[in-house]
């Protein structure tokens, strides 16, 4: 090689080492002024390089920081666990973290999170450790301060007489006061644990809530339920059960807090004052079901034994007879002794109701539907919903009425007189009739098929003709009503 090439070599390596140099300054200013703390290891944890930002801040010179000389602005209550953590970390090489207090120049501790990476050569062997310290200390004042806040809640709720349990999002329990641990004789952890509702709630209201309690959960407002509670003797005791969702700034739920109250003694009180207004109402009932109804021929008892087998039953009755016969006190006395006894009884003379009207007042109407309609109206059949409709004179409904009763008893909905929207009814219907509905039926005057849906279970009420040995006790229970008044 000639003298000129090698003169042109040594340039050009001196030109690349002084650009090296150059880079290597700019790295260097720029780890500088990074103002996390940046440093590099030997494999065996002693530090080869740290940043000026590290000196400046420990104070410390550039020959004390090396080595293991970092040790010294260690806070001493944590040296000892930072050393063996460092150590596990030497000896499984992986990414980690450690937390420590690191002494500031003018004698401050402040916290310090420690990341820590491996950097291995090509062959996969450790060639030095990287690393960052930043300062945490006002996470973890903020930590500190809220596990005082936690302790302070803690020890509010402990001296609250009322049960407190702090659920997750999903309703799991995260916390629960003394009060419930006193009352249920759990421990926290088993009132922490998946099975508390088991151990806490009656088997019955826990499975009778489970949907209700999922969907309250998913849609995040307010609600309350009544479970019987379990106390430590093994008895169980009414709660009302409140549950409240918490939310954070940005209006997500974190957070569910019930309480429960004891209404044990209330819960009581409304089964005795139910109980004893049954017993009431049952012997309201006896006396007075068939007060009017008076007599006992064969004929009216073969229809008090078939009021007393139909009324338990939900089905379609069609009382028959003349007029006079009763038949309004044999369908309120069918009611009387349905489950529907405590829901409305509403009687519609059908007869009495001009056509025009009648769908308007069985159905309801909308406003405007019609001239005079200046506002929604109810009609019989949503004013009876859980009861009883008696239909009397039954067989003067007009026909395009008789459709929609058909409706009604096939499908249990209707719509309203000018409207669109089907309404859903659970009603018992009792009809009645003095008319032959059969030769009606045959004549085209009534329908077949609404008279199949009436005729479920027809009962006949006898003529007083039918009843001559009635006729001696309704004078005795005729002259005693009107002596009296």
């Amino acid at each position: 090689m000639s003298e000129l090439a090698q003169d042109s070599e040594r340039h050009e390596r001196s030109d690349a080492l002084e650009k090296l140099g150059q880079e290597a300054a700019r790295l260097q200013a720029l780890i500088d002024t990074v103002p996390s703390f940046l440093w590099t290891s030997f494999p065996d944890g002693s530090k080869e390089f740290l940043n000026r930002r590290w000196y400046e801040y420990t104070g410390l010179t550039l020959e004390q920081g090396k080595g293991w000389g970092w040790k010294v602005v260690v806070h001493p209550d944590d040296l000892d666990r930072l050393i063996r953590e460092w150590l596990a970390l030497l000896n499984d090489p992986k990414p980690g973290e450690l937390e420590t207090r690191i002494r500031r120049y003018d004698g401050e501790y402040r916290w310090f999170l420690i990341r820590v990476l491996p950097e291995f050569d090509a062959e996969g062997n450790l060639v030095r450790w990287l690393g960052s310290d930043t300062d945490i200390e006002d996470r973890k004042r903020a930590e500190t301060k809220l596990l005082e806040d936690e302790r302070e809640f803690r020890r509010i709720t402990d001296a609250i007489p009322q049960t407190i349990v702090v659920l997750d999002p999903s309703g799991d329990p995260l916390y629960a006061n003394q009060a419930v641990l006193e009352y249920t004789g759990l421990t926290m952890d088993e009132v922490l644990s998946s099975e508390f509702r088991a151990r806490m709630f009656h088997p019955e209201d826990v499975e009778k809530v489970r949907e209700e309690r999922q969907a309250a959960y998913a849609r995040g407002v307010p609600f309350e339920i009544e479970q019987r509670t379990r106390r430590k003797d093994g008895q169980y005791r009414w709660f009302l059960i409140r549950l409240n969702p918490f939310r954070d700034e940005q209006g997500r739920l974190v957070r569910w807090y019930a309480t429960g109250t004891d209404i044990d003694d209330r819960k009581r009180a409304e089964d005795r004052t139910r109980n004893e207004n049954v017993a009431l109402r049952e012997d309201i009932v006896r006396s007075s079901m068939f007060e009017e109804i008076v007599g006992s021929s064969e004929p009216l008892r073969r229809v008090l034994v078939q009021v007393s087998k139909v009324a338990p039953t939900d089905s379609t009755v069609l009382l028959l007879g003349e007029t006079g016969t009763g038949k309004e006190l044999i369908a309120r006395a069918i009611h009387n002794r349905s489950t529907r006894s405590n829901r409305a009884f509403i009687r519609v003379n059908c007869a009495a109701i001009p056509q025009s009207l009648i769908a308007s007042e069985l159905f309801g109407h909308e406003k405007g539907s019609f001239t005079g309609a200046t506002q929604r109206r109810l009609g019989r059949f949503e004013s009876a919903d859980g009861g009883t409709i008696f239909l009397d004179e039954v067989g003067d409904l007009p026909p395009e009425t008789q459709v929609a009763l058909l409706r009604v008893l096939q499908e249990r909905e209707f719509e309203r007189v000018g409207g669109t929207q089907s309404v859903s009814v659970d009603v018992r219907v009792i009809a009645a009739t003095n008319r032959d509905l059969t030769s009606a039926v045959a004549e085209g005057r009534f329908r077949q098929d609404l008279f199949y849906r009436l005729n479920v279970f027809p009962v006949r009420l006898p003529a007083l003709r039918e009843r001559i040995s009635d006729i001696s006790l309704l004078v005795g229970y005729l002259i005693d009503r009107y002596a009296k008044k």
